[in-house]
Parts: structure tokens; sequence; C-alpha cells
């Protein structure tokens, strides 16, 4: 693993506030903890099958939440209470912007893996708000997600923030994040929760009525690989996320790991209508039941990211069809972030759809001595061929910079609004 300054000194300072701080504050104000994932050496995660545990069941792939709350009615009711506080902490005019209809088609065309300066997103920016709407905000995330699942989202941002202090990005937005509400919150009617920024695009419907959550479409990136917070702490966003599809990838035999890495890993972005098309690679039926979970267990990092049961259930209707989904895999085979690119991989079926592909350049986010490329510089896209958005609304085709970019980090058409180049790359059109 490359090396990590503890005392990295920025290349270029801003004559903007600064917005490392206010989010550190604000969770420790609210009682809530960025610390993202422990890091580990490369020496001790190469071959991490080794030390992952494999399950028998989708309960038991579901158990690894770690959320106050077990039950999907639990974390609908808790999830609504913290938006109806965040939103009683709100003026009339920042309510207005902030609540959308539920089938609002901007939901569709308001979250992405571009920065929010190319790609405006719906609500209202924390940036924006006093430190209490801001921790009331990540209340409302806390609420929503398992422990894991928000020391990994809370992680991902702190990366951002980190770039936006120390890197020499061009990118002002670094840092920024949006939150909006489609439908009224409620524990017996259907709402989504949208909260993004650039490495991060979370869409959340809850719905009280059909006692059901689906996380489907979110978007989780990474950028850079490891930092130093503002303790001291070495943060590895990606670190749960890489052991899994190594734990996957390492029980494969010979036969098995060739058939994965001779497929075509497909990329559907954000913005992209999709035929989701499974491609080539290796069939979930070319699987043994051991394999089959550990492919649930690396699924579940995005199907699964609140309590045990809406994850057991997603599970549940992913591993009925898995005999007819597809993987594909490319890039390396051992998990060692010093060497090599990193991986990408897709898995595509009938009820799930995930890529997940290391860009190939920093676009611009530099900092001496850490990974912000490769290995450390990831975008990811879930999503439900059959249940997108809960079924409320169309995904809409993007325009203009909506959608992915060219391989490689570029943008679509490999222009860049302004003549600048964006501060990061995007999953390549599909």
């Amino acid at each position: 693993m490359t090396e990590i300054g503890t005392t990295p000194a920025p290349t270029r300072r801003r004559p903007v506030r600064s917005r490392t701080t206010w989010m550190a504050a604000v969770l420790l104000a609210g009682g809530l903890t960025l610390s993202g994932c422990s890091t580990t050496t490369a020496d001790t995660a190469t071959s991490s099958s080794a030390s992952s545990s494999t399950s028998t069941s989708t309960t038991d792939v579901a158990a690894t939440s770690t959320t106050d709350a077990t039950t999907t009615a639990q974390t609908i009711s808790d999830t609504a209470a913290a938006a109806e506080a965040f939103l009683a902490t709100l003026s009339e005019e920042q309510r207005d912007a902030v609540l959308y209809a539920y089938d609002d088609e901007t939901k569709t065309t308001s979250w992405s893996n571009f920065p929010v300066t190319f790609v405006e997103r719906a609500g209202l920016n924390l940036t924006d708000l006093t430190e209490e709407q801001q921790t009331a905000a990540l209340a409302v995330l806390e609420s929503l997600l398992s422990d894991e699942a928000y020391e990994t989202v809370t992680a991902i941002m702190g990366g951002d923030e980190y770039l936006h202090e120390y890197s020499n990005s061009t990118e002002e937005s670094l840092g920024q994040y949006y939150i909006a509400f489609f439908g009224d919150p409620s524990e017996t009617s259907a709402f989504e929760v949208q909260f993004g920024g650039h490495h991060l695009g979370i869409n959340a419907t809850l719905d009280g009525a059909a006692d059901t959550i689906t996380f489907a479409p979110t978007h989780l990136g990474v950028q850079p690989a490891v930092y130093t917070d503002a303790d001291g702490n070495e943060v590895q966003p990606f670190d749960g996320i890489y052991t899994d599809a190594f734990a996957f990838f390492d029980s494969l035999t010979a036969e098995q790991q060739a058939t994965l890495t001779s497929g075509e890993v497909s990329s559907c972005a954000p913005g992209d209508t999709c035929d989701f098309a499974t491609g080539t690679g290796l069939t979930g039926a070319e699987l043994t039941e051991e394999q089959k979970q550990l492919l649930l267990e690396l699924i579940a990092n995005w199907a699964g990211m609140a309590d045990e049961e809406s994850t057991a259930t997603t599970l549940a209707e992913i591993e009925a069809t898995l005999d007819d989904t597809v993987v594909a895999w490319s890039g390396e085979t051992t998990y060692d972030m010093s060497t090599g690119d990193g991986i990408s991989f897709s898995i595509s079926g009938p009820n799930v759809y995930l890529s997940f592909q290391a860009q190939n350049g920093s676009a611009g986010a530099d900092v001496e001595g850490v990974t912000t490329t490769g290995w450390g510089h990831v975008h990811t896209i879930y999503r439900d061929p059959t249940n997108d958005y809960a079924g409320s609304v169309t995904q809409q085709a993007a325009s203009g910079m909506g959608g992915g970019g060219a391989p490689g980090g570029g943008a679509p058409g490999g222009g860049f609004p302004g003549g600048d180049a964006p501060a990061d790359g995007a999953l390549s059109e599909g």
C-alpha cells in the first residue's frame, strides 16, 4: 500500500470557508461518528478469504448489519422521525426547496458520479445550513443506515473533504453534499431520501405500506484509497468492499477464475436508461452454495445498507435469480494496493445490477504519497433492473454532463465545461 504522510501540505489554498471542519464538528456535536473503516495494510488484506467467514443463508448475510433497528418497520419509523425533526429546523423557503413530489422525475436526473458543479443536485446544500440543521440532516442518514453502511458513507465524505483540503484539484464543490426528500416522510406511505455529492449518491425508497426499503439506484465512490483524518486516524473507506470482493474471487477454482476474467465488465452510469444486458462471464449457476453466499455478501454492501430484515428481503430476491446472474472481473487478482491499477467487476442479473470500476486517473485530485487513481479512485453503481426508484418513476436519459463519462476520466464527448477538466472520472457509458 502506498505510504501516506501524516502531515500532508496543501498545494493550493482556496479563498472559501473550510468544509473539512464543519462536517467533523457537526458529527461530533450530534453525537455521530466520522471515522470510516479501520485500515489494514496490504499484507494483512491480501488473500482475505482466509479470514472471511462464509454464510449459509441470506439471513446470515443480513446479520452483519449493526444498526439499532433490526426490522424494516423500525428503520422506516426511525428515518421518518429523523426526517421530520430535520424539516422542523428549516424555514418555509427551505422546506419548499427540500421537498418534492414522490413521482417527480427530478429524482432521476439529480444524482450522478460527476461533481455537483456539473450535475445539479436536488434539495439543500448542507454547507448552506446552520450547524443545528446539518446535525439534523446527518441524523437522517444515521437512522436510515446500518452502523457499517453509515461508517462507509461518512468515510467516503471524509475522503472528499480530505481532497478538498490537501489536493491540487480545481473542483470547488468537493465536500459539498445535498439532501432531498421525494414524498412526505411517513411511516405509512412511500418516500425517498436522496443524499449525495461528489463520490456519493444515495437513493433510498422507504415504503411503510409495503414494509420495504430499496437502495436502487445508488452510487458509492472512493478517492483516495486511504487518508488520515483530523485526529490522525488512518481511514480506508472501501476496505470492507475490497475484502468481500476478494473473498469471493479467492473462493473460485482456477477454471472459474478464468471464466470470470474472460467476461466483459459492463457499466450503467447515472443518467443511463440501460438495457441491463447480462453480458458474458461466470454465471451464478456455476457457483457452489458457499460461493453464492460470498457473492451475496459482496452485493450486500450496496443492496443491504439498512437493517437486517430489509437486507434479508432484498438478498432473497437476488438469490432467487442468482443462477441467471453473470459476474465479470478485470484487473488485479490479489488484494495488494501497492501494485497494479485496481480492479473492476460487474454483477448483472434479473434482480441486481452492480458495476465497480477503478478510474484510470486522479482527475487532478493529486496528493503527494496518496493513492488517488486505480485502487484509490473507484466509482460504483448499484441498480435494480426490476425496481429502480421502487417503480415510482422511470430513469430519464442524461443530457450534457448528466450521465457517465468517457473511459479514463473524461467527460462525454471529450469536452469539459468552461475548459476545465472535471475533478473526477466517471463510469463509462454502458
